[in-house]
């Protein structure tokens, strides 16, 4: 049994709880994620992974699950040997685990409303080389289109409740992903990968935010896999210029290392920091890369749920 409100309209009514990360959830329940599939790979050899890792989240209190569909792609998919129909069940799969685990819950909570965000991932997460942490792959918005819209069309008739496209790194496939998204009458939202005040590629979050502003199909903007100071300066702003609610789920603060396949430093993800967003305008939260299910249930507490 699916939600009665929309999405959209519990935004109307205040803030809506995000999951956390998925990887490192699927991390600590003992899963290998070390090749270039990532999460997308366990859509295939353990989906009962994912959908486990998805309960765990509603379970801390997340009002809504984003699936495993970020870095599956018929690109990445096919150089694993994998054809497109079968890539096609695996995207629809990746919906329907995030369902299978919402249905649990509300058997245990009769009447609770939780809704399922199809992950939309950029371009360079099939690369799986950095790229959507630096945006600017050298293709033109229609290529971008054409790469985007074979997943999109599966996703949506999957039967989400919204999409999210997300950590979007810069303008030119934003503007990909809007134009692809709007053709099938689903809600999204759209949030950027920033360092600072810009996108990832470098150009002005104000021009940014301001491409979803007159987006009848954008429900709410913002920025996700970023720090969560980045976080803090970045919601005021796309609030103030698209008038629309904003979505925020920063990472934990910890930096990746590449070289040495590991997190440094110390978290500074602060659960607190969901009073400024929600006052700042921000109606999704939640957090991104190792925000565990430990932190959603803080931030639960925090909003009061």
């Amino acid at each position: 049994m699916r939600s009665v409100r929309t999405l959209a309209a519990a935004l109307d009514a205040g803030p809506v709880l995000l999951d956390g990360g998925l990887s490192n959830q699927l991390e600590a329940q003992g899963c290998d994620l070390s090749d270039a599939l990532w999460s997308a790979r366990l859509l295939a050899d353990a989906p009962e992974q994912i959908e486990a890792a998805h309960l765990a989240y509603v379970r801390a209190g997340a009002q809504v699950l984003i699936t495993a569909g970020y870095q599956a792609t018929f690109e990445g998919f096919e150089r694993y040997g994998i054809g497109r129909a079968r890539a096609e069940e695996l995207l629809a799969r990746s919906v329907h685990l995030a369902g299978a685990a919402a249905d649990a819950a509300r058997r245990e909570s009769p009447g609770r409303e939780i809704w399922i965000a199809a992950s939309v991932g950029p371009y360079g997460a099939m690369l799986a080389d950095g790229s959507e942490y630096r945006g600017r792959y050298g293709l033109s918005v229609r290529e971008l289109e054409a790469f985007h819209r074979p997943r999109v069309a599966v996703l949506a008739a999957a039967g989400p409740d919204a999409l999210a496209l997300e950590t979007v790194p810069d303008l030119d496939e934003a503007e990909a992903l809007l134009r692809v998204t709007g053709e099938y009458g689903l809600p999204v939202w759209l949030s950027y990968s920033v360092l600072g005040d810009r996108t990832r590629a470098g150009q002005p979050l104000r021009e940014a935010f301001a491409l979803a502003a007159g987006q009848d199909h954008v429900m709410a903007v913002g920025v996700n896999c970023c720090d969560p100071a980045d976080a803090d300066r970045a919601v005021g702003l796309a609030a103030e210029v698209t008038g629309k609610p904003v979505v925020v789920y920063p990472n934990s603060g910890e930096r990746w290392d590449a070289g040495g396949r590991g997190w440094t430093g110390a978290s500074t993800f602060d659960p607190e920091r969901v009073r400024f967003w929600t006052r700042a305008g921000a109606r999704l939260v939640g957090g991104c890369c190792r925000v565990g299910p430990a932190r959603i249930a803080e931030l639960a507490g925090q909003l009061g749920r």
